[in-house]
C-alpha cells in the first residue's frame, strides 16, 4: 500500500460531508422502496437490496445508517427515521439467542441514539433514555450467555454452536462494554452474577491469541511472513479449550485470509482498547492490553503490507485462486471491474477506521496507520466507490458477501461480482465519515461506542 503521509482530515472534508448527505439519501430511498415484511436487506442486486438468508445481523445498519446521516448533516427527517423504526423493528434483537452479532445490531441503533442524546444532540428525555439503556443491557447480557467455558479461557461461541469462535465478534463486543459501564450484568441458570466486562475481556484474548497468526509456527503455514493474519473462524473441541484448526466460512480457505474479517479484527481490537483505557487505571488490565496492542498492529502491518493494493483496497481474500492472473496486484490500484476476482470496498472502509483509531491510540509509530486510514477514506469517498445514481439503493459500491456461496450479483458479460453494496459497507462507510468529521473538527466529541470523557 502506497501511504499518503501528507494527507489530513481536513482535506477530506468536502468529501466527507458528501458521504454523509448521500447516506441520508440512501437511507430515505430504501425505507420508500423496502417491503420489511421481507426481514432485513443485506446486499444490492443490480442497485436493490435484497434479502440473504444466513443470519439476521443486518437490521440495525439500516437503521443506524439514518441516524449516522443526520449525527452528520442535522437533518431532522432521518433522526426521526432511525428512531422510530429502531423503536418497530428492533426489540426482536434485543433478545436474540440464535446470533453472536447482537453489538451489530443494537449499538448501531440503541447505542447511538443514547450517544446523542449523551452529547444533546436529542433533546433529553428520561424514559426515552431508560429506553435505550435497558435494550444495551438486556443486549449485552444476551451476547454474553453465549458463552463457551474452559479451564483457563472462553469465548462468545458463534452462530454454528459451542465449537466455533468468529473473528467477527470482537467488534460486535461492544455490547458487553457499554453494558457493563451501564452497570449490568449477567444472571445465569444458577443464580450466579457474571461479570460482562470479564467475559469480554477473556473472549478478546481467546480472539487475540487464537484467531490471529503471529509467526511463531503454530502450524506449517503460520509463518514469519505471515503476522497479523486472521482466521475467520477457530474450531475448538466442546468443554475442553482444545483449538483443532483454523476454518473459513467466507474466505477462501483456513489459511488464507478473508479480509473483511481482517478488517473487522483491526477495528475491533482497537476498539476494546480504547474502551479499557478509558475505564481507568484500577480496572485496566495491562497485561490483556498488550495482548489486544500486539494483535491490533499485528492485524494492521498485515493489512497495508500485505492484504491491500497500493490504494488501500483489498481484494475479498489475500488467497484468491486467481489473483495471480493479475499480475503484481499489490503494486498498483484495485481494480473493481477487473475479470479475476472481486475487490470489498466493505472490508476497506472497517479497515480505514481501525487503522485511524489505532493511529491515535499508539505511542509510536502512529502516523503510519493515521495515514493509511486517510488514504484508504481518499479512495473510497470518490466517485468510483460511491454510488450517485438516485435509483441505485446502495452508497458504498464493490462490496462482497459471501463469495464461496456465489451470493453476490455477477453482472451479464462479467466474470465476478461488482457493482453492488452491502447494508454493513454502506453503515461503515457513513461511520468512517463521522469519525473524520471529528478527527477534523476537535471541538466535537470523540467517536465512540462507549461514555468517553467528553
Amino acid at each position: 500500500m502506497k501511504i499518503d503521509t501528507k494527507l489530513t482530515a481536513a482535506d477530506l472534508a468536502k468529501s466527507v460531508v458528501h458521504v454523509l448527505e448521500l447516506a441520508g439519501d440512501k437511507a430515505r430511498l430504501l425505507d420508500r422502496e423496502w417491503d420489511d415484511s421481507r426481514g432485513a436487506p443485506v446486499v444490492t442486486i443490480q442497485g436493490q437490496y435484497t434479502a440473504r438468508e444466513w443470519t439476521d445481523w443486518t437490521r440495525g445498519f439500516q437503521y443506524g445508517l439514518a441516524i449516522l446521516a443526520f449525527d452528520g448533516t442535522d437533518q431532522p427527517d432521518l433522526l426521526q427515521l432511525g428512531r422510530s423504526k429502531t423503536v418497530q423493528f428492533m426489540a426482536p434483537y434485543v433478545s436474540n439467542m440464535a446470533v453472536d452479532n447482537l453489538g451489530f445490531n443494537n449499538i448501531s441503533t440503541y447505542g447511538n441514539l443514547r450517544r446523542l442524546m449523551r452529547e444533546k444532540r436529542i433533546a433529553f428525555n428520561e424514559w426515552e433514555m431508560a429506553f435505550y439503556e435497558m435494550a444495551i443491557k438486556a443486549s449485552g447480557a444476551v451476547q454474553a450467555a453465549r458463552w463457551s467455558q474452559f479451564a483457563d479461557g472462553g469465548y462468545i461461541y458463534s452462530f454454528c454452536g459451542p465449537h466455533s469462535l468468529f473473528i467477527d465478534t470482537i467488534r460486535s463486543l461492544r455490547i458487553l462494554g457499554l453494558a457493563h459501564q451501564l452497570g449490568h450484568v449477567l444472571i445465569d441458570e444458577k443464580g450466579h452474577k457474571v461479570s460482562l466486562l470479564e467475559r469480554l475481556i477473556t473472549h478478546a484474548k481467546t480472539t487475540s491469541q487464537c484467531n490471529i497468526y503471529y509467526g511463531a509456527a503454530r502450524d506449517a503455514y503460520d509463518t514469519p511472513a505471515s503476522r497479523g493474519r486472521t482466521a475467520q473462524e477457530v474450531i475448538f473441541s466442546d468443554g475442553e479449550g482444545r483449538l483443532h484448526a483454523p476454518n473459513s466460512q467466507q474466505g477462501y480457505s483456513p489459511f488464507t485470509t478473508w479480509t473483511r474479517g481482517l478488517a473487522w479484527a483491526i477495528l475491533g481490537l482497537i476498539e476494546q482498547l480504547e474502551f479499557l483505557r478509558s475505564l481507568g487505571p484500577m480496572q485496566r488490565q495491562h497485561e490483556v492490553m498488550e495482548i489486544l496492542e500486539k494483535a491490533a498492529r499485528a492485524t494492521a502491518d498485515f493489512y497495508i503490507d500485505h492484504a491491500t493494493a497500493m490504494d488501500g483496497i483489498p481484494y475479498w481474500d489475500t488467497g484468491a485462486p486467481n489473483l495471480a492472473r493479475l499480475g503484481e496486484w499489490r503494486l498498483k490500484n484495485a481494480e473493481p471491474f477487473n475479470e479475476h476476482e472481486p475487490v470489498d470496498s466493505s472490508a476497506a472502509t472497517i479497515a480505514a477506521q481501525g487503522l485511524l483509531r489505532l493511529g491515535k491510540y499508539v505511542a509510536a509509530g502512529g502516523s503510519k496507520y493515521t495515514g493509511a486510514g486517510l488514504t484508504i477514506a481518499r479512495t473510497l469517498f470518490n466517485t468510483g466507490y460511491l454510488s450517485e445514481s438516485p435509483e441505485h439503493q446502495g452508497l458504498l459500491l464493490h462490496s462482497v458477501y459471501h463469495r464461496p456461496n456465489g451470493w453476490d450479483f455477477i453482472p451479464p458479460g462479467c466474470n465476478i461480482p461488482s457493482g453492488e453494496s452491502s447494508l454493513w459497507g454502506d453503515y461503515h462507510a457513513a461511520e468512517l465519515a463521522i469519525y473524520l468529521q471529528r478527527m477534523a473538527d476537535v471541538k466535537r466529541p470523540y467517536y465512540a461506542f462507549f461514555d468517553a470523557a467528553h
